[in-house]
């Protein structure tokens, strides 16, 4: 791997983490279209460690307040709404893995544009009724956590999945925004303790120390400021914009796949 692709796919992991149009899905494809190294446990998981960083910065004040509060309710509320996505990749681990491979990335990308509007076309019908996140009820944080769950899959969107969750659901916009990132946390989390894990027990495969490091710095500043950007974009604009990209996106990989094969 050059520097060059690394910071590259810092950049991509760490913008895509926060806005979306899957991380997990962009990684798959420009993997694919750079053809780098098929074993990337270790510079996967320094980039994830990357994007956690920047979230923790955005959101200091309200992880401040979370840890002050321990066992207050919305922790348990953001267990959870945790669990759907543990219980995913315990039971259908291997499935997931497999599919990082890239079989169904289009059809990801399409389902995520099909989330994003089904969700603002339903949060156009109805007030919000949720606006602090003491009000989140514990069936609305396991249902939004299920939307979580399916977005392991590469090309559905895990910010889209859960924003589109919690809009349904009724979250004030500016409530789903900041759920949808504070959920993402033991997520990412959990995703690079596994990872480490593996490490440990199958090796970390090849280690390009220089490239990692720098992909690594390059995930955490470019997701500190997508993360920033869509707090900001999600209180005032649709979703619009991100389903038609994530659309087209997913139109031009099933072509590749079903008829050019240049990149699968």
């Amino acid at each position: 791997m050059t520097i060059v692709e690394a910071i590259l796919l810092g950049l991509i992991q760490g913008l895509t983490e926060f806005l979306p149009v899957s991380s997990s899905g962009h990684l798959v494809l420009f993997q694919n279209i750079f053809g780098t190294p098929g074993d990337m446990l270790f510079f996967d998981t320094m980039l994830h460690v990357g994007t956690l960083v920047a979230v923790f910065i955005v959101l200091w004040r309200d992880i401040w307040e979370i840890l002050k509060h321990l066992f207050a309710r919305f922790t348990w509320v953001l267990v959870v709404a945790t669990l759907p996505a543990v219980a995913a990749g315990l039971f259908l681990g291997d499935f997931f893995e497999g599919a990082f491979q890239g079989q169904y990335l289009a059809v990801g990308f399409l389902c995520t544009s099909v989330l994003l509007v089904l969700s603002e076309q339903i949060a156009a019908k109805r007030q919000p009724r949720y606006f602090e996140k003491d009000q989140i009820r514990f069936s609305t944080a396991f249902g939004v956590g299920c939307m979580q769950a399916v977005a392991i899959l590469p090309g559905v969107s895990r910010s889209g999945s859960t924003l589109a969750g919690s809009l349904m659901a009724g979250l004030d916009r500016s409530l789903a925004a900041t759920f949808s990132f504070l959920m993402s946390i033991p997520v990412i989390l959990g995703s690079a303790v596994m990872q480490g894990y593996d490490i440990l027990k199958n090796g970390a495969g090849e280690i390009y120390w220089g490239p990692t490091l720098l992909g690594m710095v390059a995930a955490a500043i470019s997701s500190f400021f997508a993360a920033k950007f869509m707090l900001k974009l999600v209180r005032n604009k649709k979703l619009y914009g991100f389903a038609i990209y994530t659309a087209v996106l997913g139109v031009l990989v099933l072509l590749d796949q079903l008829v050019f094969h240049i990149v699968f």
